[in-house]
C-alpha cells in the first residue's frame, strides 16, 4: 500500500469515527437513540468511548500521534466488541458488532504501518531534524 493510499484510508477511516464521538457525545446525527440524545457525561462506557472517538480519531484524522492514538482506537473498538457486541452472538452479522471488529482491525493496521505520507506526525519530524 502506497503511503498516499494509506493516508487516504487514515483520513476516511478516522472521520468515520469522529462522527460516531459527535454522536455520543453530543448527539448529533440523530444522537444514540435516533431522536438526538447523547449518553450522559461520564457514563461507563459509553461517553468514555465516544471521547475515544472524538480525540483519538482527530488525532488519527490529523496524523498528529497517529500510532499510539490508532492503538488506543483500536483497543476501544476491541473492547466494545468482546464486551457489548460477542454476548449477544458468536459472529458480527448476529451481534452487530461488524463496525466495531472493522474499526479495530483498520486502527490496529494503521498503528502497525504508520500514518502515510501526508501526516503532521511526518511534517514534525522533518523540523526536529
Amino acid at each position: 500500500m502506497s503511503g498516499g493510499t494509506l493516508a487516504a484510508v487514515r483520513v476516511v477511516v478516522s472521520f468515520l469515527f469522529i462522527c460516531h464521538g459527535l454522536q455520543g457525545i453530543f448527539g448529533a446525527f440523530g444522537g444514540i437513540d435516533g431522536n438526538g440524545t447523547a449518553v450522559p457525561a461520564g457514563m461507563w462506557p459509553g461517553w468514555w468511548a465516544s471521547v475515544i472517538c472524538l480525540a483519538g480519531g482527530g488525532l488519527v484524522l490529523l496524523g498528529l500521534l497517529t500510532r499510539p492514538a490508532a492503538l488506543l482506537c483500536s483497543g476501544a473498538m476491541a473492547y466494545a466488541y468482546f464486551v457489548v457486541h460477542l454476548p449477544l452472538g458468536l459472529f458480527p452479522l448476529e451481534n452487530q458488532g461488524e463496525q466495531a471488529a472493522l474499526f479495530s482491525w483498520i486502527f490496529l493496521l494503521i498503528a502497525v504501518l504508520g500514518p502515510g505520507s501526508w501526516a503532521l506526525d511526518n511534517a514534525w519530524r522533518r523540523a526536529r531534524a
